[in-house]
């Protein structure tokens, strides 16, 4: 994993440092989107809150990762897949956020849909955020 996140960071021209190689395995080893707060329990003490702030604005300016707004209007972050690139996110998919556990998931299978915005409107992003149950906990459910 060592070698696939140093590969990550050079290709997008960035240092190598403990800092983003740590949270950018955070984001490897993650089930689903994560938080500044799920980040700031990963790391401990290792690293401040300014300093993993700073890290998920740079990810997100280099395609690394992006964001997805939730209801509560705080934000998560998710790895982008190969075709997100510096400014150009390429993330037209919709997420899921689980009742149960709280986990948000990118659903790649399922595109935005597209909007149609009255004369005048200029679009900029399109969030599709679904709430339910997700797979695992629908699982755990039936077997208990």
């Amino acid at each position: 994993m060592d070698t696939v996140v140093a590969d990550i960071l050079k290709k997008n021209q960035l240092s190598v440092t403990d800092s983003r190689r740590k949270i950018l395995e955070f984001f490897h080893h993650s089930n689903g989107a994560l938080a500044h707060a799920d980040i700031e329990k990963m790391s401990g003490e290792q690293f401040d809150r300014v300093t993993i702030y700073r890290t998920l604005q740079t990810f997100v300016e280099k395609g690394i990762i992006h964001s997805i707004p939730t209801a509560d209007n705080s934000i998560r972050y998710a790895l982008c897949k190969e075709a997100c690139a510096q400014g150009h996110h390429h993330d037209n998919h919709i997420h899921f956020v689980c009742d149960k556990c709280d986990t948000t998931f990118c659903i790649e299978q399922v595109s935005v849909p597209t909007v149609q915005l009255p004369d005048g409107f200029t679009k900029k992003q399109v969030n599709v955020l679904v709430g339910g149950v997700c797979k695992l906990c629908n699982t755990s459910k039936i077997s208990n």
